[in-house]
């Protein structure tokens, strides 16, 4: 009885992560929207797309650590209520203010949400809890934008609806965990974290899931928003955004599940690494103009290196962090892979003096310095798995 509470809390607590994770993300389907039918600016919309970042990066510092003190539902449940509440403010004023404020509160919440409650799914379910935080999360982040792409392109009132499901999706997911996850989870203060392993320490821990996180999001990011723009004019509207965030990240889920069927161990980190150089290269040699097959093997390539490094860094949190600073450490993570969040606004940035081609060339070269840092790491051998 006690396993099968443990796996139904596991299971609203993932459940909830995949809803924030929707309403965190669903917004990059709708930004041709807001182009049309409000007329706002490319460079707003490229700025409240990387204003997210701004409220999440505080969030996912303090919810983590606060988590490790207080008990992950008392940080988890809040931060996904907030976010929650950013989509109302969403929903209700779809100008230039409730965007900026909107998208800021979604930020903190998600920030509050995704790192605590990875860290909640860690001590529910071990490394299994950490594989399938990863995956739900992703599940989240690519059919949201998929499913408001629908929605905003063949349904009326295209700013309203999308919000509205995310909203409802939110609103019960909170509930499932409050009634089914808080029950069966003990509270901080109610148990003494074990000991840590002397191969545990948080030094440790970034160093080896620090350079495989610096490539999930900037890999992900670079198909879902710059990339849909250079196809040809005829491939357009809100739809174009959800497919890539469907091809993208079903890439990775799809990566992340032959890893695990194929316990291809640490070194997986290595092909997410060499994954990410790929999918950059690749669309560096696109140039300015890039065709359907090339865009869809660059979101699939990207979306392999985005999945195989958000599970390998996660699994190296998992491993070697301390485990009275999990959730400080998980968020930690969190802030070093939304690094790459701001790379569409940074690429938008310096495109007038370093054109389009060039800096996607420094990014391949990124990507494969990541590779040779893992493979020189796990010569001595992964201190845990």
């Amino acid at each position: 009885m006690g396993r099968v509470r443990s796996r139904q809390a596991l299971g609203a607590v993932l459940a909830l992560l995949m809803a924030t994770g929707w309403a965190a993300n669903h917004f990059s389907a709708l930004i041709p929207v807001y182009s049309s039918r409000e007329h706002l600016s490319a460079t707003l919309l490229d700025g409240v797309f990387g204003l997210y970042a701004v409220g999440l990066l505080p969030g996912l510092f303090l919810g983590g650590a606060l988590s490790d003190r207080l008990g992950r539902p008392r940080v988890v449940l809040p931060g996904a209520t907030l976010a929650a509440l950013g989509t109302v403010a969403l929903l209700l004023d779809h100008g230039s203010a409730g965007l900026l404020v909107g998208r800021l509160v979604v930020g903190l919440g998600a920030g509050l949400a995704f790192g605590a409650g990875t860290a909640w799914a860690a001590d529910l379910g071990g490394a299994t809890g950490t594989v399938l935080a990863g995956v739900l999360l992703t599940a989240g982040f690519g059919v949201g934008p998929l499913v408001s792409g629908v929605l905003a392109q063949w349904l009326p009132a295209p700013l309203t609806t999308p919000f509205v499901v995310s909203l409802l999706l939110s609103v019960l997911a909170v509930a499932a965990a409050a009634l089914v996850a808080v029950p069966a989870t003990d509270h901080a203060g109610g148990r003494t974290p074990p000991p840590a392993q002397p191969y545990q320490s948080a030094a440790r821990t970034l160093g080896w899931s620090g350079p495989v996180g610096l490539l999930v999001f900037g890999s992900a990011t670079l198909a879902i928003v710059p990339l849909p723009a250079r196809l040809p004019a005829h491939y357009d509207g809100p739809f174009l955004v959800g497919v890539a965030c469907l091809l993208t990240l079903g890439a990775g889920i799809a990566a992340q599940a032959l890893a695990r069927r194929l316990r291809t161990g640490p070194r997986t980190g290595v092909v997410g690494a060499l994954s990410s150089a790929a999918g950059f290269g690749l669309a560096a040699a696109g140039g300015t103009a890039v065709g359907l097959p090339l865009f869809v093997a660059c979101c699939l390539l990207l979306g392999t290196a985005y999945g195989l490094c958000l599970r390998e860094g996660l699994l190296d949190v998992e491993t070697l962090a301390p485990p009275a600073r999990r959730g400080l450490l998980t968020g930690v993570y969190y802030v070093i892979t939304y690094v790459g969040f701001g790379l569409p606004l940074l690429l938008v940035a310096i495109e007038p003096a370093f054109g389009e081609v060039a800096p996607l060339v420094v990014l391949a070269g990124l990507g494969l310095a990541m590779a040779l840092v893992r493979a020189v790491q796990l010569t001595r051998g992964h201190p845990a798995r």
